[in-house]
């Protein structure tokens, strides 16, 4: 019994985490038991072997049927971290990966990077990418906000491993969209802080020269349907363009990150 419970908790947490790594997992237990030649580990390996080779091959392959593909990585589109990439939740439909190539392409002589957090899993609408509430469907991406140096050099860093879970807090002066949501009883809405799996690079600072740019050449393709940045930063970098939505207390602060769709 503990046993099975044991392979119920690895098959739930497996398919919640990566959408395919329940079902290999019993694939793995099936291979192991009828595979004769006895090893060290040899379930643990069985199941590494069949996960990578099929998110490095099958699942490329495969995506496209559902209208979904890999973010197409550049030298100026990356990752943030590349558990993003392991977990599968690096697929999008093909229009945001041409939104994306646009605005690497517009972004050039800047020195701003694209680094990208959770995007969708590779199959199946409507099958949740937890903890988000709409990654689902192959239109959603987060990216990581831009930082400098304290002599005011833009970065590629980030600071926290996840790209999750550091904040941009509102100053004094600003409208502070967290206490409101605190004060309404949605406690989860500054979960990633739990989510960092830990903080990095202190001595960045929050670019706003960096970001608004980003932003601005993101607003401008024709092909983003909505953006959502925490309140305070669109009044701080003085953003005003009606593609900038808020997305509500139900959802989860954006001052550490920011979120793009399709239309």
């Amino acid at each position: 019994m503990l046993k099975f419970i044991g392979y119920l908790f690895l098959f739930t947490l497996l398919t919640i985490s990566t959408q395919v790594g329940g079902v290999l997992l019993l694939l793995s237990i099936v291979i192991s038991k009828q595979w004769k030649v006895n090893f060290k580990f040899k379930k643990i390996l069985i199941f590494i072997g069949l996960y990578f080779i099929t998110i490095l091959f099958f699942i490329p392959l495969i995506a496209p049927i559902f209208g979904r593909e890999k973010i197409k990585n550049t030298n100026t589109i990356k990752p943030t971290n590349y558990m993003t990439v392991l977990l599968n939740r690096n697929y999008v439909r093909p229009a945001l990966n041409k939104l994306l190539q646009k605005t690497q392409t517009d972004l050039k002589n800047t020195n701003i990077e694209i680094r990208y957090l959770d995007a969708n899993f590779p199959f199946i609408t409507n099958f949740p990418l937890l903890p988000h509430l709409s990654h689902h469907d192959g239109k959603k991406l987060d990216l990581s906000l831009v930082y400098e140096t304290q002599e005011g050099i833009l970065s590629t860093k980030q600071k926290s491993i996840s790209g999750y879970g550091v904040f941009e807090k509102p100053k004094p002066n600003e409208y502070n969209q967290i206490n409101f949501c605190f004060k309404k009883g949605y406690y989860q809405y500054d979960y990633q802080k739990y989510m960092t799996f830990g903080e990095i690079n202190k001595t960045l600072i929050f670019s706003e020269i960096g970001t608004k740019k980003l932003i601005t050449v993101l607003l401008k393709n024709k092909n983003l349907g909505k953006l959502f940045i925490e309140p305070h930063l669109k009044q701080r970098l003085h953003l005003k363009n009606n593609k900038i939505r808020y997305h509500g207390c139900k959802s989860v602060r954006h001052d550490d990150h920011i979120h793009i769709q399709l239309k």
